[in-house]
């Protein structure tokens, strides 16, 4: 399967059960990377719009680019109501957008699925002289029993869930996009709450997990609910996730 199809059967229960980005990421990027309300922004890998939504409160024009056509057209019905929302179809390594274009770049939860040169070398064509690139991950934690019962069970049913390890991005392929390989690495506390049908929405919103269609996923349900169960306080878990933002000014080989 591409990894542009991955989502493809997964996009209603990514719009509901993702989580979404601490509204304090607007002022931070404001100090760090000189964000204002005028500036034009690049989402590289946008998919249902979870990481356009925050620039676009923030009155900024966001490009959405996004080759996914379900995702694309389930971020363009959530954004209608925006008018600086830019739909587009295109890739990291192929975005169709003009030269000198954009005043910052974010790609939330996407990195890790481009051609990291490719794309890289994309960045510096679209962006503005001294444009800076944000890269956004929430990161699931794996510290208390559910987490770690959590995380089990995704090692367990995952269809390849050992390939999709995004924490692993190692500075050197980070350096790729920053002026002398300089960045700056922020963390922000996030959360979500679910009752068992959330979750289990939140479970079958990864790429990596079955759908109803795998002779796998009765089984893979049973534990879920087995793991709910065992941890749930008040009909609810806890998903603490590590909100990281790595920032830096684009390197500009012009």
């Amino acid at each position: 399967m591409k990894n542009t199809e991955r989502f493809s059967n997964k996009v209603d229960n990514y719009v509901k059960y993702r989580p979404h980005y601490p509204v304090a990421i607007i002022p931070y990027l404001a100090a760090e990377a000189g964000l204002t309300h005028q500036s034009v922004i690049a989402d590289i890998g946008s998919g249902t719009g979870i990481s356009t939504t925050p620039f676009l409160d923030n009155g900024n024009i966001v490009y959405a680019v996004e080759p996914n056509k379900e995702m694309r057209e389930a971020a363009e019905k959530l954004l209608l109501r925006y008018p600086n929302f830019r739909s587009v179809t295109g890739t990291a390594e192929r975005t169709t957008l003009p030269d000198d274009s954009v005043d910052l770049i974010i790609a939330g939860q996407a990195f890790h699925w481009f051609d990291q040169e490719a794309a890289g070398e994309e960045f510096r064509r679209i962006a503005k002289q001294n444009a800076y690139v944000v890269l956004m991950w929430n990161i699931r934690q794996t510290n208390t029993p559910f987490e770690q019962a959590y995380e089990d069970l995704l090692h367990r049913h995952g269809i390849d869930y050992k390939d999709m390890k995004h924490r692993n991005i190692s500075p050197a392929q980070l350096g790729i996009l920053f002026a002398q390989g300089s960045f700056r690495e922020k963390t922000f506390q996030n959360v979500q709450r679910f009752d068992f049908p959330a979750l289990k929405g939140r479970l079958t919103s990864s790429s990596y997990m079955p759908d109803k269609t795998n002779p796998g996923y009765a089984a893979m349900v049973k534990d879920l609910e087995d793991i709910f169960e065992k941890y749930q306080e008040n009909g609810m878990v806890l998903f603490r996730y590590e909100t990281k933002l790595y920032t830096g000014l684009i390197a500009d080989t012009r």
